[in-house]
């Protein structure tokens, strides 16, 4: 049942995203899925610094920093993938691969493992446990590595 329910408001959450994208113009839609992934990485950047520099760890920052990851990724942004932005518009420029616009049941795989791990990460440090932040953080970073080998050009 859990399953059923996570599923039906996952379905959702997409197609209300998808209508709010359809309002955006592909070249905008580009460039706000880029910052999203920008302010994202702004946040990995931070806790894996922290993570590698005992001396700069500070819980409530990684915690701040997660759950900024785990908002903007469960934000609906792969409504900004939509026909029209697989490829630079103007000066807009994309390293998404056409590919990706061919694989729908690979890119919700990815899409979905990337989704759970970065709510996993927030899980992790609402907790406070840097072992399980250590683990978690290093699972995002595997879905992020997953999208990346598959759908993104070097």
């Amino acid at each position: 049942m859990k399953k059923l329910l996570t599923g039906s408001l996952a379905a959702i959450a997409l197609a209300v995203s998808v209508q709010a994208a359809a309002q955006v113009d592909p070249e905008d839609q580009i460039y706000y899925r880029k910052a999203g992934y920008a302010f994202m990485a702004w946040n990995v950047g931070k806790i894996k610094g922290m993570l590698e520099n005992e001396s700069t760890w500070n819980l409530e920052q990684v915690q701040a920093a997660a759950n900024s990851i785990a908002a903007t990724a469960n934000s609906g942004m792969g409504a900004l993938f939509s026909p029209g932005t697989e490829k630079s518009i103007g000066d807009t420029k994309t390293r998404v691969k056409p590919e990706m616009f061919q694989d729908a049941e690979g890119v919700n795989k990815v899409g979905m493992a990337f989704h759970k791990a970065a709510t996993e990460l927030k899980a992790a440090a609402d907790a406070g446990d840097k072992t399980q932040i250590t683990t978690a953080f290093s699972d995002l970073g595997a879905s992020c590595k997953g999208c990346h080998d598959n759908y993104r050009m070097k």
